[in-house]
């Protein structure tokens, strides 16, 4: 049949489209399938509100993602529209039909938001996918959307980028036979998949309320939680993960046991709550609490028990108020999308504890959290458990959407599989290892190559537990990237194995008026996070002119983990940049004592740290740098840094100057271990040395709207430690009353001491208490002057 273009749904044979959208969904429905309709066009909203009118399950509203511009209000059903970054508000819940609109211009594709509510359609739904005419063609060459506006760095704007990525997505789309494609004008697929018979389930499961032998697998071993022996549950998307929380829990409510949830947002564990609900009908939910009152439990004399859901910094508190109350055990779900530190709390001071994550998921993954967080649960719990779930529960194995959604986001991408290496001390080791060639990628190249692109993501998969499905449109379109990796070619196949890889991006070179505006916090260009960051937070304006490469991103294979490669990989782009004309290097990552060890190792010295911990990572950001050329290339002691790079030696040398009084106040809770790894041996700056003029360009910095007072705090102690009346035969430079207040303000803008005193004075609000600092610190200056 064919549908005619057009803008509206009333001009399209609707008849035609509604017996099409039952015989779809019934055959969905009979092998418990999800199916995806890529609709391409110049304006294909029009047949997606229709299908919005005429698809037959109508359990839910459906879900329209985008901007949600081309709606009509007319419309019936009515129709939830998100926009793209509200996506991940729906995980947890289940939807029939999903409208993902990558067609409108301001929108374009979001890899994680279709990762996002892929997972949350449910048998027998269907996701339909809109896009611009061009991802049709032959070689598909579609224009940068709106979602490379991230990736927009100055000074280059939307449209001076490449496509690669969009470019790629189209080639996949095309090439997969259970895609129903139906181009603007064009004819309907037909409605079915080639994808088999009816899918069965599986034997017959022992545990009535379970869905699969994984899924009561799981739901045993989280009811069996014993001291020091924590349970970690890995799942894709719809294997019941929830759903195995939720049996869990409900059975140790019954047996008159608490369990303490937490996740990264309480939308996450609506399914278990959910569960709960249906398990004890009895029970009661008040907010963020189920409760079964005392007597419904299997055991009557019970006192009552309860699930309480907990924000994970709340743990803490929460746990000190127990006092010597038995803790409860606790079950955290989405693990990898809670900060490390914080799960190490968890793991040290909960008896019973479980862990739950996705194994590909969209705030985290479940691999590179196993590999990172296994270590340290192998040191602290010989004993723990760890279980798989990968029967799916929402569809069939094998669903055509699933494995359509994984091709497209790489989210099974895996590194390389290794046959077993020498020994690091073996003599043909490193003869393997010096086989192993590095070499530059041309991401031309490397969009169109599948295999090395999935070994590749997968090293970054397996490296960092936060990877997320838009990391790798980074990689492909970042402007001024550059991607090296560690190749091992197999001589009898020619096929090459990835082993390693590193990516930079290069940033700075400001031109020296918008430099000063970041300087002085009046301007914040889109990317350049170093140059910008070290300019408008470490006080210096040449960091921003500066041409820094950052390094985004390094992994190497586990297999070849504490025998060099990293440091060879590091030595290679320092190469590389030397080449482009840059001479620094730079990074920026959650401080740890091990990996900030690693850096320093390769001649890298912090040159600023984050006052606050990193919602991601849960540690301070430290950024570290290194300068290269021909005295240093190698890894030189930081002292060295100082007369090898002006710029550098300033930057190391007041932020030595800096921790001290940062370690005593914003950082007191820094781990010791990463506090002495900051500290710079044998070069400890000597707060006399200070001269006026130093003082005074620091203060001044800070009084045109740079940094913060924390920032300047050694410096304003010893102007205002000079400018004692009773030092000077002069008057005082500042009324008693201000000084007061700077001093009071020295030890936080928020502390009370400072907040009541200000409140006092008229001053009433953070941004008011920050005006006043800063106009104060101007008015000794001036007079110091």
């Amino acid at each position: 049949m064919t549908i005619p273009p057009s803008d509206s749904p009333a001009c399209i044979d609707l008849p035609a489209l509604e017996a099409w959208c039952r015989a779809l969904h019934q055959h969905l429905l009979a092998r418990r399938q999800r199916a995806c309709l890529w609709i391409s066009g110049d304006d294909p909203s029009g047949a997606a509100q229709a299908l919005c009118e005429l698809w037959p399950a109508r359990e839910a509203a459906p879900l329209w993602l985008g901007t949600g511009e081309a709606l009509s209000t007319a419309v019936a059903p009515p129709v939830r529209a998100l926009t793209m970054a509200k996506a991940a508000t729906q995980l947890g819940g289940e939807q029939s039909l999903v409208i993902f609109d990558a067609a409108q211009p301001a929108t374009g594709f979001n890899p994680d938001a279709f990762g996002a509510v892929t997972g949350t359609l449910k048998a027998g739904g269907l996701l339909v996918l809109m896009t611009p005419a061009t991802w049709a063609a032959t070689d598909p060459a579609p224009a940068p959307d709106g979602d490379h506006m991230r990736l927009a760095h100055w000074p280059f704007e939307r449209e001076q980028l490449t496509a690669r990525y969009l470019s790629r997505l189209a080639r996949r789309l095309s090439s997969h036979a259970n895609v129903l494609h139906w181009p603007q004008g064009g004819h309907l697929p037909a409605p079915s998949l080639d994808s088999g018979n009816q899918a069965a389930r599986s034997d017959a499961i022992a545990d009535s309320d379970c869905l699969t032998q994984d899924q009561a697998a799981s739901v045993a071993a989280l009811e069996a939680l014993a001291p020091a022996r924590p349970v970690v549950v890995s799942a894709d998307r719809g294997r019941g993960k929830s759903g195995a929380l939720g049996i869990a829990a409900a059975r140790c409510l019954a047996a008159g046991q608490d369990v303490w949830l937490t996740a990264p947002r309480p939308a996450a564990v609506s399914a278990i709550f959910e569960r709960l609900a249906a398990l004890l009908p009895r029970g009661q939910r008040e907010g963020n609490v189920f409760r079964l009152p005392a007597g419904q439990a299997d055991d009557d004399t019970a006192s009552g028990s309860e699930l309480r859901f907990l924000a994970p910094d709340a743990i803490e508190a929460a746990r000190l108020a127990c006092h010597d109350e038995l803790l409860p055990r606790l079950f955290v779900d989405e693990a990898a999308a809670i900060p490390t530190p914080l799960l190490k709390g968890y793991l040290a001071n909960f008896p019973r504890i479980a862990f739950a994550t996705t194994v590909h998921g969209y705030e985290g993954t479940g691999r590179g959290f196993q590999l990172r967080f296994r270590h340290h649960l192998e040191r602290q719990c010989p004993g723990w458990q760890a279980l798989e779930m990968t029967t799916p529960v929402r569809w069939a194995p094998g669903d055509p959407l699933e494995a359509l959604t994984d091709d497209l986001l790489l989210l099974s991408a895996q590194p390389p599989e290794l046959p077993e290496l020498p020994e690091p001390c073996a003599k043909n080791a490193q003869q393997w290892l010096e086989g192993c060639d590095i070499v530059v990628l041309e991401r031309d190249a490397l969009a169109r190559d599948e295999a090395a692109l999935r070994q590749l993501f997968g090293l970054l998969v397996q490296a960092h537990y936060r990877t997320a499905p838009a990391d790798l449109r980074q990689l492909l379109d970042t402007p001024g990237l550059t991607l090296m990796a560690i190749r091992q070619r197999d001589d009898t196949t020619g096929r090459d194995a990835w082993l390693g890889v590193v990516a930079a991006v290069e940033e700075g070179g400001f031109p020296t008026p918008l430099a000063h505006d970041i300087w002085c916090g009046k301007r914040r260009p889109r990317g350049h996070l170093l140059a910008q960051s070290l300019a408008a937070h470490a006080g210096h304006q040449s960091a921003a002119e500066a041409r820094w490469w950052r390094v985004l991103r390094i992994a190497v294979h586990p297999a070849l983990w504490r025998r060099g490669q990293g440091a060879r990989l590091l030595k290679a782009l320092e190469q590389q940049a030397l080449a482009a004309g840059v001479t620094r290097l730079g990074t920026s990552f959650g401080a740890e004592a091990d990996l900030v060890a690693f850096w320093q190792a390769q001649g890298f010295v912090p040159l600023r740290m984050g006052l606050k911990r990193d919602a991601a990572s849960g540690e301070h950001a430290v950024m570290m740098g290194k300068a290269i050329g021909e005295s240093g290339s190698d890894a030189s002691a930081p002292q060295d840094q100082l007369t090898q790079d002006a710029l550098l030696g300033a930057l190391q040398q007041d932020f030595q100057r800096l921790l001290p009084s940062l370690l005593k106040h914003e950082l007191h809770a820094l781990p010791p271990v990463l506090a002495d790894r900051l500290r710079q041996r044998g070069s400890e700056t000597d707060l006399a040395m200070l001269t006026p003029a130093a003082c005074a360009q620091r203060l001044d910095w800070y009084c045109r709207g740079g940094g913060g007072l924390a920032l300047v705090r050694p410096w304003l102690e010893t102007v205002l430690e000079a400018s004692e009346p009773s030092r000077l035969d002069e008057p005082s430079r500042l009324d008693e009353a201000s000084r007061h207040g700077l001093v009071l303000a020295l030890g936080g803008q928020d502390a009370p001491a400072f907040v009541s005193w200000a409140e006092g004075q008229g001053i009433v609000g953070r941004k008011a208490r920050d005006r006043w600092c800063r106009a104060s610190v101007g008015h000794l200056i001036e007079k110091s002057d």
